[in-house]
């Protein structure tokens, strides 16, 4: 066995490229360790507007958009009555949920001022929108929708030219239908 592992490491080695990600390759889901399942079950279902897939009693829920399995499970397995990490731990920075258009980060806008949740940031990235927020528990949250690929500003060498601009939340806003 020790052979096999000893060739496969020389094969390794020898490539000249090193191993990239499939373009297809997407993050599925996202667990969250929470203090109470029920406090986050009122943020991610009734602010966000996940949908309830799955739950196992008082200790897990598994919520998506469309009828996925799950984009966001929620669970109490390490954390029942926990506190959030303290400020310079780490850990998840933020979860991002990518909406389909400009007009569904609107509508999401729209559905956070009306709740009264308040917002961390909100910043045009040239590449994409996107709203900051954190859940009950300390999580940031990013809700965003990215611009045509066609449309992402660029270098002249063809590299990506990403920057953090302020959003116009009003010009968003009136978006919302």
């Amino acid at each position: 066995m020790s052979a096999i592992i000893e060739d496969a490491k020389r094969e390794t080695e020898a490539r000249t490229a090193p191993y990239t990600m499939p373009a297809g390759a997407r993050i599925g889901h996202v667990h969250l360790k929470v203090a109470e399942l029920e406090r986050s079950l009122r943020f991610w279902r009734d602010l966000i507007g996940l949908e309830v897939q799955q739950r196992i009693g008082d200790q897990a829920v598994f919520l998506s958009a469309g009828g996925y399995h799950h984009h966001i499970a929620l669970n109490t397995w390490e954390s029942a009555g926990g506190s959030p990490p303290g400020f310079g731990s780490t850990g998840l920075y933020h979860v991002a949920l990518l909406l389909p258009d400009r007009q569904a980060l609107a509508r999401a806008l729209k559905q956070l001022v009306e709740a009264g949740w308040p917002l961390e940031g909100a910043s045009d990235h040239g590449v994409s929108e996107a709203l900051y927020l954190r859940d009950p528990d300390g999580n940031g949250v990013e809700l965003y929708r990215d611009r045509p690929r066609e449309d992402w500003p660029r270098l002249e060498d063809g590299r990506l030219k990403m920057c953090t601009k302020r959003l116009d939340l009003k010009s968003l806003l009136a978006e919302a239908g």
